[in-house]
């Protein structure tokens, strides 16, 4: 039987994209067609967005949607995936980003922008009237309000919540809590009140049937303080519900045998193309040209990716004959001592802000290596890129990067198991030794060939994910019937 299922979420490629969680929704129903799901992606109406929409159909309206007239309506993307969209443009239609303005600031409406989402979600799920879906799968805690009200609403279908950044919370002052439309019963701890505010993400994790997080380490990493962001006692509750499921990429759009963003195409018994890709990198970031190893950096620059750590060994990894070129945006006074390392050593290092997807994908196909040296990381994506694209990750031993590098410790090199570089944690003894390795491994031709090999042959589809999302869904359905 087709399962039916909402997949929530507040981005999704090719549409709209600020991280890893655009990818991953982007990818999810055609990863899940093969299980028998049918999965209907909805996205907020934001300008991308529409413009991105070709021939709609309008399936719901709403006089007031928490205050705003609003309308949902369906499309098609050009490889059949289904849409549906919320139409509203008081919440929505603005310049800016999905959550902020030009200038970084969050939109002060969040609250609103995205509890609205949630409702009509749930409304469409079946509150209040007949279910169009078998089950609702939100993400993060953007569409989480979709769980609460599927719960005061008679829970008319099941629901799954994925956590993909425990850190973002969606946590707003009490005074909101009279206008969600919620019944009082929804204001207590067993709901979403949290520390004397709403928090929208702790609603989600106590509403619904099931969460995910993105890697099994990560799950098991967040019922404690350290990772728990303050929800680890919500999620030791509920720990028989939680369930950690790995993240895959899509191989279709992330395969290097013919990735038209490469300046050369190669595979994993035809490395040598990838020089080319190297010259191309070198002369877009006005890198020397040079033999030695050249990491990159893709990356959000923020404390949680560990970029302050990264800083302070850069003088290590030039000193040993490194280059750096870093892609990413985020913390202005990261940016900033950024290029005063670059000023430090013209041509040896270099960094570009902001999101550009072509020059990602010319990087992972012709950097050496790639350093995540994240206190934390859910899961992370880019270092699955780099096991798929020859470019040997560097990452701490956290969340998803733990779950998905191998260590080339002396046994899993003998063994031909090694996939990447793993250190224990995001500090700079710990970050220069991982480099230092990197850099003694590079100069052992065989050896680094082996370890890029063993990382092209890893398989990091969706095909086992899939199958584990699938079985899940069908236990809920069953359970709710």
């Amino acid at each position: 039987m087709t399962l039916k299922v909402l997949s929530l979420a507040s981005e999704a490629v090719p549409l709209v994209k600020t991280g890893g969680l655009a990818d991953v929704v982007g990818a999810l129903p055609a990863a899940l067609a093969a299980e028998g799901v049918e999965m209907t992606t909805m996205l907020p109406g934001y300008p991308a967005v529409m413009r991105g929409l070709g021939r709609l159909r309008k399936v719901a309206s709403f006089d007031s949607l928490l205050g705003e007239p609003a309308r949902v309506v369906s499309a098609r993307l050009e490889d059949g995936r289904r849409l549906l969209v919320l139409d509203a443009p008081g919440l929505f239609q603005r310049d800016g980003g999905p959550y902020g303005d030009a200038t970084g600031a969050d939109w002060g409406d969040n609250w609103r922008r995205f509890a609205a989402f949630g409702l009509a979600a749930a409304q469409l799920a079946g509150v209040g009237g007949k279910p169009r879906f078998d089950l609702v799968h939100a993400h993060d805690w953007q569409a989480a309000m979709a769980c609460v009200y599927l719960r005061y609403g008679g829970r008319p279908v099941p629901s799954v919540l994925t956590i993909h950044n425990m850190a973002f919370q969606g946590y707003f002052g009490a005074d909101i809590f009279p206008r969600l439309g919620l019944p009082d019963a929804a204001w207590t701890m067993e709901g979403i009140e949290f520390h004397g505010g709403v928090g929208m993400l702790k609603g989600g994790m106590v509403c619904a049937d099931a969460i995910t997080t993105v890697s099994p380490t990560y799950a098991r990493e967040i019922h404690t303080a350290r990772f728990g962001m303050g929800l680890d006692g919500v999620v030791r509750a509920r720990s028989n519900l939680v369930e950690g499921i790995l993240n895959g990429i899509d191989r279709a759009e992330w395969n290097p045998s013919h990735d038209p963003r490469l300046a050369a195409p190669f595979d994993a018994q035809h490395l040598a193309p990838r020089r080319a890709n190297k010259r191309a990198i070198e002369q877009a970031f006005g890198l020397a040209k040079d033999e030695g190893p050249l990491f990159v950096v893709i990356s959000r620059l923020t404390w949680q990716k560990g970029i302050d750590v990264l800083l302070e060994a850069v003088d290590h990894l030039v000193g040993l004959g490194g280059r750096l070129a870093l892609l990413g945006a985020g913390d202005p006074a990261l940016e900033g001592q950024l290029l005063e390392a670059a000023a430090r050593h013209p041509g040896r290092v270099a960094a570009k802000f902001g999101y550009d997807e072509p020059l990602s994908h010319l990087m992972q196909g012709g950097g050496d290596a790639i350093l995540i040296p994240s206190r934390f990381e859910p899961c992370g994506l880019t270092q699955l890129y780099g096991l798929a694209y020859g470019c040997v990750p560097v990452v701490a031993r956290t969340g998803g990067l733990a779950d998905t590098v191998i260590d080339a410790n002396a046994a899993a090199m003998a063994e031909q198991s090694a996939t990447g570089i793993v250190f224990s944690e995001a500090s700079y003894d710990e970050l220069s030794l991982a480099i230092t390795r990197t850099i003694r491994l590079y100069a052992d031709k065989t050896a680094w060939r082996r370890l890029q090999r063993s990382g092209m042959r890893a398989d990091f589809g969706w095909g086992a994910s899939a199958k584990a999302y699938a079985a899940l869904y069908r236990r809920l359905i069953e359970a709710a019937r």
